[in-house]
């Protein structure tokens, strides 16, 4: 596996640049992209993850003010993006028809993605559940610096412990300013706790959060965002 950028002075420029944007304005409509792994690796909890993903989008729905767009990658080289929708339930029925196909990962391109729509419109979060990483660690920090110049972190729920997709998915989540956290195969619990606390984030970004810390996971975010 390649190694990952030792130098921390171009990860501290970007973080100093994105310090500087503007937060989204507090009661616009907000952005999430909603982007998951379907490759073979998560096929034995697919239909648990789905059913949970439910829960996003419900509360999403009923907050009222935000703008969802599902994204996933499978097999050889498939990629795909909805159109933006403030009524998620198409975009619920959309996943629960995808089936996990055999393939490398394509964090890479969620990455792209989400800076191409930045460019166009402000984005609140990008939020990828996966549970490996199998590319160029360097292309993807990269980019997720330059998503960090746009103000928009990754909040990155990472299906078990993989140590080098943990290592990569970490680094993600800090030059973004957003938070990397793992949850257990199959915990329907941790994972539906962590969906809800991005929920609240991407209707009120921090002060969401700090509304929602009943939800243990809606600590761990803020942790992270702070540090």
């Amino acid at each position: 596996m390649n190694k990952l950028p030792s130098s921390e002075s171009a990860i501290n420029q970007f973080l100093a640049k994105a310090a500087s944007i503007r937060p989204p304005i507090q009661g616009a409509t907000q952005r999430l992209i909603f982007a998951m792994d379907a490759t073979a690796s998560r096929s034995p909890t697919w239909d648990l993850a789905c059913s949970l993903h439910a829960e996003l989008f419900s509360a999403v729905r009923d907050v009222g003010n935000i703008l969802v767009q599902l994204a996933y990658f499978r097999g050889l080289d498939e990629f795909w993006a909805s159109p933006w929708k403030s009524t998620p339930d198409a975009l619920l029925n959309t996943m629960l028809g995808v089936r996990c196909l055999g393939g490398r990962t394509q964090v890479l391109r969620v990455v792209e993605h989400a800076r191409r729509e930045c460019a166009t419109h402000p984005i609140r979060a990008l939020v990828l559940v996966g549970d490996c990483f199998e590319e160029n660690p360097t292309e993807a920090v990269a980019a997720a610096g330059q998503l960090a110049v746009h103000g928009v972190p990754m909040f990155i729920f990472q299906e078990g412990n993989g140590r080098d997709a943990a290592q990569v998915f970490a680094k993600l989540a800090r030059i973004t300013r957003g938070a990397h956290i793992p949850f257990r195969p199959g915990s329907a619990q941790e994972l539906r706790e962590l969906l809800r606390a991005v929920a609240a984030y991407a209707a009120q970004g921090r002060s969401g959060l700090e509304t929602a810390l009943n939800n243990p996971m809606a600590h761990k975010l803020l942790t992270q965002i702070d540090r």
